[in-house]
């Protein structure tokens, strides 16, 4: 007979708080704000801790994120939920547009469509999901990201519409 009774996981997330000097942030232009973070002067946002995923590699008008699946992402049927693979693509496409943005400029998302291609799961391995621009209006940005395996293989594919405002001190705090 077998035992289905639930076995019991424990997981610690740890993260730095986010930025609170909002004077600063909209001193710098997006690709100052991105390199601060790769190199550890701001934190990154907490949900990257909580999801697991990292920025690799960024450049003007392009983001490359990381993600590495654990049990503790997966859905009833052993397999990641397509809301955990969501924010990795929402940040790579943000990113992408983030690179792009002068001082004093903040983005939103306002749309973000994902089409889900394959399953993920622990064994699929490390994921790399990569951003870039479609097009860039002085209000609206397009980007796009890809979301594929350590063999090229796409997993999921994302089109995201992003709102360009000023900030203000008061808003980026």
């Amino acid at each position: 007979m077998t035992d289905n009774r639930p076995r019991k996981a424990r997981r610690t997330v740890t993260w730095a708080r986010p930025i609170l000097d909002g004077a600063a942030v909209v001193k710098m232009r997006g690709l100052d704000l991105m390199s601060a973070m790769k190199d550890g002067r701001f934190p990154p946002p907490p949900v990257w801790s909580l999801v697991n995923f990292r920025l690799l590699e960024f450049g003007e008008g392009r983001a490359v994120m990381e993600m590495t699946p654990a049990e503790y992402h997966y859905n009833r049927f052993g397999v990641v939920q397509g809301g955990i693979l969501c924010p990795v693509l929402d940040a790579a496409a943000g990113y992408a547009v983030h690179s792009t943005l002068p001082a004093g400029t903040g983005y939103t998302t306002l749309d973000l469509k994902v089409n889900y291609l394959r399953p993920v799961s622990v064994e699929t391995g490390p994921l790399r999901c990569v951003g870039r621009i479609v097009h860039r209006g002085s209000r609206v940005c397009l980007a796009e990201a890809d979301l594929t395996d350590g063999n090229g293989r796409l997993y999921a594919h994302a089109v995201s519409t992003c709102l360009l405002f000023k900030l203000s001190k008061k808003r980026a705090a």
